[in-house]
């Protein structure tokens, strides 16, 4: 019998009433179709300079879907696939330019809109490596720890103004190092040098950073007179121009971290030969002010620690040694928040350097923030010459700032090197005044050395040749004999 309209819509009805809407839908399927989907599980990559792969993965539902990719330098494990889900290898070459490149991976499917993965990937160095030969590990003669070498090393001395000096080893007054000189520093009481390096002007070629072959065997030849007598000796990039130091910024962060592993494959290359009585300093008094240039620095490091390890022999295990920032005592307690990454446990040390107050150490004029101090310290103020006496920087500030870094890195088993400290001699002064201000001077020295050791600090005299007023020489390098013996005499009185 054929049904009407009329009849179709009072068996609905009935429907609806007795048994609910979705038992009359007698048209509709009863399977519908599942709904196509296609995803990754990134939409951005980033990738280093250097060659390195990471996997995504590719789900799809239903639906066949394919990678396009227009850069050269992207390199892909499959292009196609179905459904289900699909790890994909995707590979950035090396990049050997000096921009960041950037690319679009577009995954597609059919009917589906199109995915983008963006691709970026860092800067290639601006020079080319000088780990050409990475040698396999050598522990010979590197069984100390930094805590151990650390134990090791008495009192230091600085070649200051020389190797690092702008224009050549004798350009700022003083004359070659000799072994002799070297030969004299030990005899007098010292068993660490410190040798003030620049580099920069140093190269052979600018635009590929290389270092003059002479100049790498001249320091080295300097080395190996401190080494023949026993002594530890710290090589380290200075000033030099300021290239580093005064550039710790995001602007300079990749050309600046490009030379640094420059020089420093080349360095510890060159150096490699030496066992623990050498150790590695990144930079000198690098300037930074605040967490990100404090960042900026530790990357800095960084490039420092890998470039020297990755070199192997002795400097898989060499003792290395970081700045903190502006190497000043509150910056790096307040800064030096994390230090940066060594695959070699127990290998790493702090620096800092110390001459506070400034008035009486260093300060040669008068200025508007603060007057020259000639006097320092309990027992040796002047009664007569009262406003030259320290008002700051004394006995308790010295041993709460050496106390900073004991708690902050030598309880924890990174020992500080007190890479630079002294106090200028004021020999314009006559009389009295010049006794007493030589017999304060005498104190302050001791007391940083003595307090220094009860702190876990390695104490390293900033010597820089100078006899004359205002200087802080105690080795006469002409002769090789001791100038201020009353300066000497108090930094070993320190260690007593």
């Amino acid at each position: 019998m054929k049904k009407t309209i009329k009849d179709y819509l009072l068996s609905f009805i009935l429907c609806f009433a007795f048994l609910g809407v979705s038992a009359c839908s007698s048209d509709k399927e009863e399977n519908p179709p599942a709904i196509k989907t296609l995803s990754s599980t990134t939409s951005k990559i980033d990738f280093e300079s250097k060659e390195n792969t990471i996997e995504i993965t590719i789900n799809s539902n239903g639906v066949n879907w394919t990678l396009s990719n227009a850069a050269s330098w992207i390199k892909l494990s499959q292009t196609t696939g179905t459904s289900g889900q699909t790890v994909v290898k995707i590979t950035a070459l090396e990049n050997t330019t000096t921009a960041q490149r950037n690319a679009v991976i577009t995954l597609s499917g059919g009917e589906l809109a199109s995915e983008a993965i963006s691709v970026s990937q860092a800067p290639g160095s601006l020079y080319p490596s000088y780990n050409t030969n990475p040698i396999a590990a050598d522990a010979s003669g590197m069984g100390s720890s930094a805590v151990e070498l650390a134990a090791k090393i008495k009192l230091g001395w600085n070649i200051g103004n020389t190797l690092e000096a702008t224009g050549g080893e004798t350009a700022w007054g003083n004359p070659k190092v000799t072994k002799a000189l070297i030969d004299a520093v030990k005899a007098n009481g010292f068993n660490a040098i410190r040798i003030p390096c620049s580099w920069n002007q140093n190269l052979e070629n600018a635009a590929t950073a290389k270092i003059k072959t002479d100049w790498l065997n001249r320091v080295k030849e300097v080395i190996q007179y401190c080494v023949d007598n026993d002594m530890y000796v710290v090589v380290n990039i200075h000033w030099d121009g300021g290239w580093l130091e005064n550039n710790i910024t995001e602007a300079k962060k990749v050309e600046n971290n490009a030379k640094q592993k420059a020089f420093w494959e080349q360095i510890a290359t060159h150096l490699r030969g030496f066992d623990e009585h050498l150790l590695f300093a990144s930079a000198n008094e690098p300037a930074v002010e605040d967490a990100t240039q404090m960042a900026v620095l530790n990357s800095y490091h960084q490039t420092f620690i890998d470039a020297v390890r990755s070199t192997g022999g002795k400097n898989a295990t060499r003792v290395l040694v970081v700045q903190g920032p502006t190497t000043d005592i509150e910056k790096t307690n307040k800064l030096m928040t994390t230090l940066p990454t060594d695959k070699v446990s127990g290998r790493m040390m702090v620096e800092v350097h110390y001459y506070s107050p400034w008035n009486f150490a260093g300060l040669t004029k008068d200025e508007t923030w603060g007057k020259m101090f000639y006097y320092w310290g309990n027992g040796f103020h002047s009664t007569i010459d009262t406003e030259r006496n320290a008002t700051w920087g004394e006995e308790a500030d010295l041993e709460k700032n050496f106390k900073l870094m004991k708690t902050q890195f030598v309880d924890k088993g990174i020992p500080v090197l007190l890479g630079e400290f002294g106090a200028i001699r004021r020999t314009t002064l006559t009389g009295d005044a010049l006794t007493l201000h030589l017999n304060s001077r005498a104190y302050y020295l001791k007391t940083v050395v003595k307090t220094a050791k009860a702190n876990g600090l390695l104490p390293f005299y900033w010597d820089e040749g100078s006899l004359g007023n205002n200087g802080f020489g105690i080795m006469n390098r002409s002769n090789n004999t001791v100038f201020d013996t009353q300066a000497l005499n108090a930094l070993i009185d320190g260690l007593k």
